[in-house]
């Protein structure tokens, strides 16, 4: 009788332990600026850097090491190219080149730094933001845009590439 409690006590352990499996959060912060007095968007992400190595481990098939010491100047380039293809902006309906300047590690988070020159006015901004999730649908990039003392904010899925914001 004690081995068929013990059984059932260790099965109903079992059951109500695997009911709470830990599932990733798979999410990137974008916060975008407006600086009328530099006439530039200043671009500051936040992504998981496991999830960005993967990313572009699946689009270039190269592995690449992002965040670690055994990063190199070639996986630079390689996330470089990367923003240049999933971050695109056009400001009054023009298409302007989204600058990747540097980044930084903090803890598990690669924050980068990025910049879109030449805005001399303001009106509309079309933003598509594809990073990640053509690797995993279930990746979400949150978008802060501020702009004349206003924040917009937009989510980007796998669905949802492109937003247009007006100001």
């Amino acid at each position: 009788m004690k081995k068929i409690i013990c059984m059932a006590f260790l099965g109903l352990l079992f059951c109500s332990v695997s009911a709470f499996v830990v599932h990733k959060f798979y999410m990137a912060i974008f916060q975008v600026n407006y600086a009328p007095e530099k006439k530039m968007l200043q671009i500051t992400s936040r992504i998981f850097v496991d999830d960005l190595n993967l990313a572009i481990e699946k689009k270039y098939g190269k592995k690449v090491y992002l965040g670690s010491e055994k990063e190199s100047a070639d996986d630079q380039g390689v996330l470089k190219k990367y923003f240049a293809e999933n971050l695109q902006i056009k400001v009054n309906g023009q298409s302007k080149p989204v600058v990747f300047l540097s980044k930084e590690l903090e803890g598990d988070v690669l924050i980068c730094y990025c910049r879109v020159t030449d805005v001399t006015k303001l009106h509309s901004a079309e933003i598509t933001n594809t990073l990640l999730t053509h690797w995993n649908s279930e990746q979400q990039n949150i978008l802060h845009f501020t702009a004349f003392g206003n924040k917009q904010t937009v989510l980007f899925t796998a669905s949802n590439k492109t937003e247009v914001l007006k100001f």
